[in-house]
């Protein structure tokens, strides 16, 4: 039990650190924005939001992968104590980050023209790419820096490496934005790159001193790591392709109005409810990496993640639930109530993300990369599909039920997977958390739904307090 203590205390403080880091980061974004909004006008958000896609996109394509397959290695080598393996892992990582990024540099500069049309329908922003391309470049660097961090569960330092490079790059871009304006735009994202690289590799573990690695080691050492990252490369490219297309099918069948509150109740519960699970998998993934080869150590961490995941996820969802108006009017307006109840469909299905979440990760600590593509590939296309049957039949409410049964179906799949392929299996416990969570949940939106406000408030306080209980309990306080 102790050792059970030990992880839950060590998942919530995780989860505390990157949730604050994460939700600094929000800040700091709005505040970019804000900024931009008022000295520069519509121009310069709309400039703004093109280049930073576009460097997603380039950093995506840059970085093949590796800033979360390489951390898998680096988590084995920790896990075998060898010191020497780590310091040459840990080099490896480093100078395949150099390349991908001298690469990805490299081809933004020779793309910038075909980039410059793609994005604005001229040639007028090819200079605007070329200086991009060291934004590509010092991201990479720092992914890779990050990598490391994780790897060798340094989550304090990779923390504060996030924190300080995010508000660097605010604090920079303020007077770039004041003085140049439009000008602004690409050397703010630049500064913004160029302080998340200052403080990688200030704060950089020095512990393992690099040895001398020959370019061919270079290739040998980190192959299995870069193939794993172009599978998870595919995977994410497939995912994002699906949404592109059903974004592109709403939008020619309902219009642009019913795209917009499709994606503010989206972006509302599922990225945001997503930096709990990110800021868990921070330190999850490294130490399911570790014991990657244990089918013991394997089902106690994933069971033992379940149950810490809907302790967290349970109280969030019921009190949105029970606060989803007031939420609406004031991250929106009164104009997007109608995403109310999409939006609580959503967050149910968000115990099912949560569950899937925790499963799924057993297939990157394997390494089983063409595993993670069939599952990711058939997860994107079951949601297209369940997307656009639900909401012909029932609209807008229709495509948060689809969600759920999207959810429900993912899970099911990496289960098989987790089941058959790793042949693992869950505890108990861990399932009557999950049916705690549900039933809860579903309970208060029943509520909700049929006016009984004073009920869900009942049931969610019930629910915060329970889970406050079971996280106490977990952490022997």
């Amino acid at each position: 039990m102790a050792g059970k203590s030990n992880i839950s205390r060590v998942a919530m403080k995780a989860m505390g650190i990157f949730g604050g880091v994460q939700m600094a980061g929000i800040v700091c974004s709005i505040v970019r924005t804000k900024l931009v909004a008022l000295w520069i006008g519509p121009v310069g958000v709309g400039l703004f939001g093109l280049f930073n896609q576009a460097l997603d996109t380039i950093n995506t394509a840059a970085n093949l992968g590796t800033r979360q397959s390489s951390v898998r290695d680096i988590s084995q080598a920790v896990e075998r104590g060898d010191t020497r393996l780590i310091a040459r892992i840990v080099a490896v990582v480093r100078r395949w980050s150099l390349w991908l990024g001298l690469g990805g540099a490299t081809l933004t500069m020779a793309l910038a023209p075909v980039l410059s049309r793609c994005t604005f329908g001229d040639e007028r922003h090819v200079w605007g790419f070329v200086a991009l391309a060291a934004a590509v470049l010092l991201m990479t660097v720092a992914n890779g820096e990050y990598a490391v961090f994780q790897g060798l569960a340094r989550l304090k330092r990779l923390a504060s490496a996030t924190l300080w490079g995010t508000v660097a790059g605010l604090v920079i871009s303020i007077p770039l934005f004041y003085y140049l304006r439009e000008k602004s735009i690409v050397p703010s994202i630049v500064a913004y790159a160029a302080g998340c690289a200052f403080f990688a590799l200030v704060m950089r573990d020095r512990r393992h001193p690099a040895p001398s690695i020959t370019p061919r080691e270079t290739v040998a050492l980190g192959k299995g790591f870069v193939k794993l990252g172009i599978f998870m490369t595919l995977g994410n490219f497939v995912t994002m392709l699906a949404a592109y297309v059903f974004n592109a099918w709403l939008n020619t069948h309902a219009g642009t109005h019913e795209v917009g509150l499709y994606q503010a109740g989206y972006t509302l519960v599922y990225k945001y409810t997503g930096l709990v699970l990110t800021a868990l998998g921070m330190e999850y993934y490294p130490r399911l990496a570790r014991v990657a080869s244990s089918k013991m150590r394997l089902r106690a961490f994933v069971s033992q993640e379940i149950n810490i995941a809907m302790i967290v996820m349970a109280p969030i969802a019921t009190l949105f639930i029970l606060l989803r108006g007031p939420v609406v009017w004031l991250l929106y307006a009164p104009e997007f109530s109608p995403i109310v109840t999409f939006a609580s469909w959503i967050m149910i299905g968000t115990i099912f993300r949560a569950v899937s979440w925790s499963i799924a990760f057993v297939t990157l600590a394997k390494g089983a990369g063409k595993v993670y593509l069939a599952t990711e590939s058939i997860d994107a296309v079951t949601g297209l599909v369940l997307n656009i049957v639900f909401y012909r039949q029932w609209g807008l409410t229709g495509l948060g039920l689809s969600f759920v049964v999207w959810y429900v179906l993912y899970t099911i799949l990496v289960w098989v997977v987790y089941r058959r392929v790793f042949h693992l299996t869950l505890t108990g416990k861990c399932l009557y958390n999950v049916v705690w969570a549900l039933v809860a949940s579903l309970a208060v939106l029943l509520a909700m739904e049929h006016g009984l406000v004073a009920v869900a408030a009942g049931l969610t306080a019930a629910t915060v307090a329970a889970g406050v209980f079971m996280a106490k309990k977990a952490l022997r306080l």
